[in-house]
């Protein structure tokens, strides 16, 4: 006889491989809840390298740069890291990726935390879109901040000011906020990325 209790029981359990297939419709919301989750713990800009436990190694919570917020928004709702995934790509294609640094080979302390590393990664994952594509929850975008064109990733929200301006979650010098894009920037990459 068929009990129902069993089914009841172990339902989500024998679902599980399935979802895991395929990304949440919400990804994007819970990817934007993980970086708002750190409005208010992350509150200090510090680029400095420092060296990490791997694989899931990560800096202070209460500091950090705009890759920080990414990396830690992925890991927090979806247990992906960054950290790994752009080592083991770097590991086996380290040519297709910037030789800005110097470096002979990668390093997993920092490569992932580099905005033009991630920009790399992002495309070699088949995560890039058209500039002109709408916005949605969790999608990332990458910038040239002037002067100075320095690298900058943001994550938008899906939602957009009264006046019509995107918001968005950053760190661009004073922690994890909120904010909407500077005027002085140019749009470097537009990324989808959802959780394998």
């Amino acid at each position: 006889m068929f009990d129902r209790r069993v089914l009841l029981i172990a339902g989500p359990a024998l679902l599980l491989p399935a979802m895991a297939r395929a990304a949440p419709a919400d990804w994007g919301e819970r990817l934007v809840a993980a970086a708002r989750s750190q409005i208010g713990k992350t509150t200090l800009y510090d680029p400095a390298y420092v060296r990490l436990a791997y694989p899931g190694g990560d800096v202070p919570l209460d500091r950090g740069v705009c890759s920080d917020v990414v990396i830690r928004a992925y890991r927090t709702a979806f247990g992906f890291d960054l950290q790994a995934a752009v080592h083991r790509d770097m590991a086996a294609n380290f040519g297709a990726y910037p030789r800005t640094w110097g470096l002979r080979g990668p390093d997993r302390n920092i490569d992932h935390r580099r905005v033009p590393n991630l920009e790399v990664y992002l495309r070699r994952q088949g995560a890039r879109l058209p500039p002109e594509t709408p916005w949605k929850a969790g999608d990332l975008i990458t910038q040239r901040l002037m002067p100075g064109s320095l690298p900058h990733i943001l994550i938008a929200t899906g939602r957009r000011t009264a006046t019509g301006e995107e918001i968005i979650v950053e760190n661009i010098g004073a922690g994890a906020q909120l904010g909407t894009p500077r005027a002085m920037a140019q749009l470097t990459g537009h990324f989808r990325l959802p959780p394998a």
